[in-house]
């Protein structure tokens, strides 16, 4: 709010009123001395009296110098006049000053015991990477040490590939899990929260245990799902045979076999999917990063979407000019799920179409259908294992519940993410983004291709 003019002009004369006060009772005395006795008389009064005054406020000039040079509270010293109320105003100023100063710095002590005693590692860094202030836990995780490492850039400290990429990437919408070369019994969560445009906390979390009970829970389902296919294909290869019998079965017992064919043939594509969900999980990175020609594998998965479709859909596939980098077969069953699943949820009569999508972020393959659609307290759980918008119409159309997990588990391979939008009765389009680091120039063959296709 902005002052008024008026009172600011008060207040400063207040400070001087006595001082010109004293100035005017000066004069007085010495027209009147000049008067009474001559004046040359009252000229001498003035001049004594206007220099005694100039060697008082020299005087306290003084010592207001020599206070500034060194401000300590109790050094302030006491004045005469004017003086006096300049010292008094100095003193409250300090005082007010101190005891602000002194809060700030018992609230940052209680701030850094408060984020000390923080099970999470917390570590200030500027836009350098430097360290400018970390905690007690996240020293013991990084190995590095305040006192030593203050000022020095955190990536020549902690040389772990994967951590210096991700800290170097400036792309922090996904945490990074990783286990410390210096200290390979843990395995860090580190997140990176930017709060200033000149600071930013990098975040450590210790994962271990929870890491080895995910890890225990992955060679369970593994496990038992391995043992479970021997048996499985077993009771198929018997139920195949005795739907091949000589003389044939009969209608009933042909419809109570065909239905255990049935089930045994959708138990074993979900002990398939649970493998290769066990799989992806226990690799954060694809075992293989080839250029994958995006033209052709959008060509094929429309092939196999009219397949599965059998003339109940119309399938679009738009012309693309896109490739990129990463594990053709696990790319392929990822957007090969988002496919099927689009012919499942459409009624027939209706569209799905398979594009490529370029944008700031990289490239994304995009299956867009007119479907029943979904509603949106649904969308941020479809990638868990076996959750279902509706169980009755799940079972019915065959899924194993594990689709979009796979696909969720195979762009986090690829550093990319899956981005759904759905309308329920109006259809959904679901948006597998690859970062623009896996998008690679496109190859001539691809291209022409398409071209000649289109």
């Amino acid at each position: 709010m902005d002052e008024n003019p008026v009172g600011v002009v008060r207040q400063r004369l207040s400070v001087v009123r006595t001082a010109l006060l004293r100035i005017v009772l000066v004069f007085v005395v010495a027209v009147a001395a000049g008067a009474a006795i001559s004046p040359v008389v009252g000229l001498w009064l003035a001049v004594l009296a206007l220099g005694a005054l100039l060697v008082v406020h020299t005087y306290y000039v003084g010592l207001l110098g020599a206070w500034i040079d060194n401000p300590r509270l109790e050094d302030i010293p006491t004045g005469w006049g004017a003086w006096a109320r300049v010292f008094a105003g100095l003193y409250r100023a300090r005082r007010t000053s101190e005891r602000d100063r002194q809060r700030l710095l018992d609230n940052e002590e209680r701030f850094r015991r408060t984020v000390s005693a923080l099970p999470e590692g917390v570590v200030l860094v500027d836009p350098a990477l430097q360290i400018e202030w970390c905690n007690p836990t996240a020293e013991r995780h990084l190995g590095i040490a305040l006192l030593a490492d203050q000022g020095l850039r955190l990536t020549n400290l902690v040389r772990d590939p994967t951590f210096v990429d991700y800290l170097t990437s400036r792309s922090y919408a996904q945490p990074l899990n990783f286990r410390p070369l210096a200290k390979p019994s843990l395995v860090l969560e580190v997140m990176v929260v930017e709060f200033e445009p000149a600071r930013s906390m990098v975040i450590t979390r210790d994962i271990t245990e929870s890491e080895r009970v995910d890890s225990m829970r992955r060679d369970f389902v593994a496990n038992v799902s391995h043992e479970m296919r021997t048996p499985l294909t077993v009771i198929g290869g018997f139920v195949e045979t005795l739907l091949d019998s000589d003389p044939p079965l009969d209608d009933i017992r042909r419809h109570h076999v065909s239905l255990m064919q049935e089930q045994a043939t959708r138990m074993m594509r979900l002990i398939e999917d649970l493998l290769l969900l066990s799989s992806l999980e226990s690799d954060q990175r694809p075992r293989v990063d080839d250029v994958v020609d995006a033209v052709a594998l959008t060509r094929e998965l429309g092939d196999e979407a009219r397949a599965l479709s059998k003339g109940r859909h119309q399938v679009v596939v738009e012309p693309s000019i896109v490739a990129v980098r990463g594990s053709r077969d696990e790319l392929r069953s990822a957007f090969g799920n988002l496919v099927s699943n689009a012919i499942r949820y459409t009624p027939p009569g209706g569209t799905i179409t398979l594009r490529w999508r370029r944008g700031p972020q990289g490239a994304a393959f995009e299956v867009e259908d007119t479907g029943i659609g979904v509603a949106a307290e649904h969308l941020t759980r479809l990638t868990e294992r076996f959750y279902r918008v509706d169980k009755s119409r799940s079972r019915d159309t065959g899924g194993t519940g594990l689709g979009l997990a796979i696909v969720k588990h195979v762009l986090l391979r690829h550093q990319g993410g899956l981005e759904i939008r759905s309308t329920p009765g109006s259809g959904s389009t679901f948006s597998a983004w690859l970062p623009t680091g896996r998008v690679a120039p496109d190859p001539v063959g691809g291209a022409q291709r398409e071209r000649e296709a289109a």
